[in-house]
């Protein structure tokens, strides 16, 4: 049937199939592929193993093991090509390794990513008779996924042996040497993983209601999904986020031995059997930990629609998602009522979100009366009260969203030479703390108003290069979007927020460990959340055009569309609530961005936001 390595394919059409397949095989199942390579070459160095263009998300492929008269050539290319197979423990893979080497392979603790597949050049083809033969892998990295899962954004060159034994009884050649992890090219990253986000709880939080964090990982996609999230979320928060949250399951926790994979009945509910470790807790943390899990599952599968956990041989707890509001709460559960923006007489003025109304009102109060010229605004997530930048960017004013509201003195002022050197659009966490950037060149700060009023808190920015010139504080509180300008480069940020200090002190603020989440931007312009882990940002590659795009926090690409192309952006506001349509200020006035419809202008305008 085959001649050298190949791939099993199962599932609906296939698309782009490689040229180099020669024969397949349908049998009655439903379109099983059996492929081929009988136009493998045995000889020579193998480039660019980018083994699957982007294919529909029904197929299935499953690698197939080493023909028993493969050449060095075709173990490689075999074994590569099996790392991007949905096999769910990499058992053909490990059959063109030998046995030693197949014990020691660890393919979870790591997935490089390169621009290509990876290439692979045999270091001698003389050596063959010796029964021993090494090739060097190539490639270009972009990104990494450690073994919590966690996406990060890499670069330089990919450089890994694989060496090659045959063994002298059946005269068979396979790989006793091989990298840890897996590699494969971007595109079949793209096929074979996507990202999901688990939820914990921010540290400070509290209350009836705590607050849930998004903490995105990327998994197997066609590998028992719900299963991989349940026991990645179990197991706790990737590195990054876990100083700033907590989680409701014990120390120790796991699935119990052997569960799996985890489907939901007819009735929607999943139930999860854990270890021992949480065999003690009582009813409000089990709840919390089930609420964990349906924030955790709500896209990935949503026909789960409660949760029952399971733990020293009986029920701990159920928790249906109808009342998961109820234990805990995300920063992006309400849509907004308003969309805010800065009119052409510098007055704060609001429509009604959602509403084919268009007509601009002024806000009630003193922001909304023209008492001071604006030139940006925050509203807090409440609706309740809004900050606002003065024309000439030197002051911040905070009121009250009612009538007969007074603006008061200025809450913070800067002195910054130009209007461009000073203070940023403000942004509300979920708190009510009001953050805000002094953007002078001679004394670059980022402050922090607890409840937008009060003696400023100078927030502590260790790790940070540069000035920042825009401001966006996640719903959640913990994570924070900066926007940071070094050297004549804007470039996006994500920080974590790190809260200090008892009742009566003033509170010590950090934000730290940042991490780019747009490495391939020179100059970011604009950008907003846009989802829980997810935002929408304005830039330009180095010699290219303005572009508008999504990031996640952890720098990945979404596979998702993006925005329809706008020119001339300068300003752009997302809801975290996803439903909510994208608005921006362009050389068109304020314009909103329907769900898949074009930009349509909505009023004239500057500085639109959404609560927050």
């Amino acid at each position: 049937m085959r001649t050298g390595t190949g791939r099993l394919r199962v599932g609906g059409g296939e698309r782009g199939r490689r040229a180099r397949v020669r024969t397949a095989a349908y049998v009655a199942s439903g379109a099983v592929l059996l492929a081929g390579c009988a136009s493998m070459p045995d000889s020579g160095d193998l480039r660019g193993v980018e083994s699957t263009p982007r294919q529909d998300t029904q197929v299935r492929v499953f690698a197939m093991p080493p023909s028993e008269d493969a050449t060095p050539t075709q173990i490689v290319q075999g074994f590569l090509e099996a790392l991007t197979s949905d096999d769910p423990d990499y058992k053909t893979a490990r059959q063109y390794l030998t046995r030693e080497a197949a014990k020691t392979w660890k393919p979870e603790l790591s997935t490089t990513v390169l621009s290509d597949g990876p290439g692979a050049q045999a270091d001698s083809t003389d050596q063959q008779d010796t029964g021993s033969l090494s090739y060097t892998l190539t490639g270009t990295k972009v990104a990494t996924v450690d073994a919590q899962q966690s996406y990060a954004p890499a670069s330089g060159p990919y450089d890994e042996l694989v060496h090659l034994t045959k063994d002298a009884k059946s005269e068979q050649w396979r790989i006793d040497t091989v990298p840890q992890g897996v590699v494969m090219g971007k595109s079949d990253f793209q096929r074979n993983y996507m990202s999901v986000n688990k939820y914990y709880f921010a540290s400070d939080s509290a209350g009836a209601a705590p607050m849930t964090v998004a903490d995105p990982v990327y998994v197997r996609s066609h590998v028992d999904p719900t299963t991989q999230m349940v026991r990645s979320l179990v197991e706790g928060p990737t590195t990054w986020l876990d100083p700033a949250v907590r989680t409701a399951f014990p120390a120790g926790t796991a699935l119990r031995k052997g569960a799996g994979p985890l489907t939901p009945d007819d009735r929607g509910r999943l139930t999860v059997p854990l270890n021992d470790k949480a065999a003690e807790v009582d009813t409000g943390r089990c709840e919390e930990m089930a609420a964990q899990l349906l924030f955790t599952l709500r896209t990935l599968s949503p026909a789960v629609d409660e949760v029952e956990l399971r733990a020293g041989g009986g029920q701990l707890c159920s928790l249906a998602r109808n009342g998961v509001e109820l234990v805990a709460t995300r920063g992006a559960l309400d849509s907004p009522d308003h969309l805010y923006f800065v009119d052409d007489k510098h007055r704060l003025v609001r429509i009604t979100a959602g509403s084919s109304d268009t007509e601009p009102a002024p806000v009630p109060g003193a922001l909304g009366e023209g008492e001071k010229a604006l030139r940006s605004v925050a509203v807090a997530r409440d609706e309740r009260t809004a900050a606002g930048v003065s024309l000439d960017g030197r002051s911040l004013f905070v009121a009250s969203l009612v009538s007969g509201s007074s603006l008061g003195e200025p809450v913070l002022s800067s002195t910054g030479k130009t209007e461009d050197d000073r203070l940023t659009t403000p942004s509300w966490d979920a708190q009510g703390g009001l953050w805000v950037a002094d953007s002078d060149p001679a004394d670059p700060r980022l402050y922090l108003l607890e409840e937008g009023a009060g003696e400023p808190v100078q927030v502590r920015t260790p790790g940070l290069d540069g000035r920042v010139r825009a401001v966006r504080v996640a719903a959640d509180g913990v994570r924070i979007a900066l926007v940071v300008e070094k050297d004549g480069r804007s470039s996006l940020v994500i920080g974590r927020i790190d809260r200090n200090g008892g009742t009566g002190e003033q509170p010590v603020v950090t934000v730290l460990d940042p991490r780019s989440a747009t490495p391939v931007l020179e100059q970011v312009t604009a950008m907003s959340w846009a989802g829980d882990s997810r935002l929408v940002v304005v830039g330009r590659e180095q010699g290219g055009v303005e572009q508008m795009k999504y990031v996640e926090v952890d720098g990945s690409t979404p596979d998702v569309p993006p925005p329809a192309a706008l020119t001339g952006v300068k300003a752009v506001t997302a809801s975290e609530d996803e439903q909510a349509p994208l608005m921006a200020y362009s050389v068109d006035g304020i314009v909103r961005l329907p769900s898949g419809a074009q930009w349509q202008k909505v009023a004239e305008g500057t500085a639109p936001v959404y609560p927050g």
